[in-house]
């Protein structure tokens, strides 16, 4: 057997390209890591529920969701990092006088204050999932939330960015919408709860991605790799810049790391 590496890969624009689909080619990568000995993990701001169907389709058991707070090894929770409730009420607040909605995560569901907005249609259609929000009721206050979707048109989140970095992080992944995170937590350090555990030395760790939320786990990971389709800063926090997802981006780059 060859020696084990482990590989994340972060989902949009990564192993899913923009049909929120699977290039024939990663699949067949994949397949291959994994029968070469190879751990596959994902790294991704989804939350478990969006991406069932991918893990099954890929057989992956090892994932770190909502962008590093909720971590997952081999089937089993090992961390948890919610958002701050006190904070995200004074937020949630502001967003309420500004008309902004927002989404909030746990690892099974999301929901809203205003789930039939449009800013919220626009967003998660986006993504592609058959899971609407449910509307917010007395049930979820004392859930834990561990992301936090902001529903803002690009150039107004400075408000909410000024207010509220002493403890959150804000990453816009689409032109109406942010991911709110805690600000101590990001898929960097889910990548090294994992990594810890299993005993993988730096040299044996690669990481794939193309988007503001992966720039700190490109940047933390010794072998990593910005997809072509990545902007310009995404890629300056990489090691190495592959192909686009939509030209056998994730087969060329592990060609490159020599591990196909």
């Amino acid at each position: 057997m060859k020696e084990q590496n482990i590989i994340f890969f972060d989902i949009d624009g990564t192993l899913y390209n923009g049909e929120k689909k699977i290039p024939e080619s990663t699949k067949k990568s994949v397949k291959q890591l994994k029968d070469d000995g190879h751990i596959v993990a994902i790294a991704t701001g989804r939350a478990p529920f969006m991406y069932e169907d991918l893990r099954k389709e890929l057989g992956i058991d090892t994932y770190i969701s909502l962008n590093g707070q909720y971590v997952v090894l081999e089937g089993e929770v090992v961390y948890e990092n919610p958002l701050n409730s006190s904070r995200l009420k004074e937020i949630t607040n502001l967003a309420i006088q500004n008309e902004h909605p927002l989404v909030y995560l746990d690892e099974k569901e999301m929901y809203s204050n205003f789930p039939e907005h449009h800013y919220v249609e626009a967003g998660l259609d986006s993504l592609k999932i058959d899971i609407l929000p449910q509307e917010e009721s007395h049930d979820h206050k004392d859930k834990d939330v561990y992301q936090t979707l902001l529903f803002c048109p690009e150039g107004e989140e400075g408000i909410y960015e000024n207010q509220f970095n002493d403890v959150f992080k804000f990453y816009r992944w689409h032109e109406l919408s942010m991911d709110i995170t805690p600000k101590a937590g990001s898929k960097a350090e889910g990548i090294q709860i994992v990594t810890d555990k299993l005993g993988f030395s730096k040299e044996k760790q690669y990481a794939f991605g193309d988007g503001v939320n992966d720039i700190e786990m490109l940047q933390a990971v010794h072998n990593s790799y910005a997809m072509g389709n990545a902007k310009d800063h995404v890629k300056q926090a990489a090691k190495h810049v592959t192909k686009d997802v939509e030209d056998d981006g994730i087969y060329h780059g592990l060609r490159m790391a020599g591990l196909l």
